[in-house]
């Protein structure tokens, strides 16, 4: 057992744990809070993977971004208690039960077909050379990548959105 399947397994086993902290804890502060730590192990689990453009953009983007958007929008609903939000019968254990099993057969289902899909194994050095900045910069912007026309359209439709959301905010401009 090497160190590198040590850490993953520490960072599997706490990224798991956080994830069901998430979805157990009934203040939805906690969960949100909870959220931020799995996104912060998700993101070390990209640096032992030698993506580091990802593991920055985990933490830029969701652990900062989307969770004080979370965070905002649970202070502004004004939730109040735990109590609010208990549910009746057992109908949240029995909806855990089955997503556990789904998940395990999900789990069973990729661990039988992974041996017989053929997938080659990438080399190290591919791996540390797609998982850079500058790896992920040429694939967008380089002419010759088939990346540059859907990039350029994304940016085309997130424009739009804007200006569709600010009409929609201004009625009277």
């Amino acid at each position: 057992m090497t160190w590198s399947t040590v850490v993953f397994g520490v960072l599997a086993v706490t990224s798991v744990g956080t994830a069901l902290l998430v979805v157990a804890n009934r203040n939805p502060v906690r969960s949100a809070l909870w959220l931020v730590l799995n996104f912060f192990v998700l993101a070390v689990l990209y640096l032992t993977l030698s993506a580091q453009f990802i593991a920055a953009a985990q933490v830029i983007v969701y652990a900062g971004a989307i969770m004080v958007l979370f965070l905002f929008t649970i202070m502004l609903l004004n939730l109040g208690g735990a109590d609010i939000l208990r549910e009746s019968g057992g109908l949240r254990a029995a909806a855990a039960v089955a997503l556990a099993g789904i998940f395990l057969g999900a789990l069973a289902l990729a661990g039988s077909l992974g041996g017989s899909m053929g997938l080659p194994e990438a080399a190290p050095a591919a791996i540390a050379r797609n998982g850079t900045v500058e790896a992920i910069g040429h694939s967008l912007f380089d002419p010759g990548q088939p990346w540059l026309f859907p990039f350029e359209i994304t940016s085309v439709l997130l424009l739009v959105g804007i200006v569709g959301s600010i009409v929609l905010a201004k009625r009277r401009l």
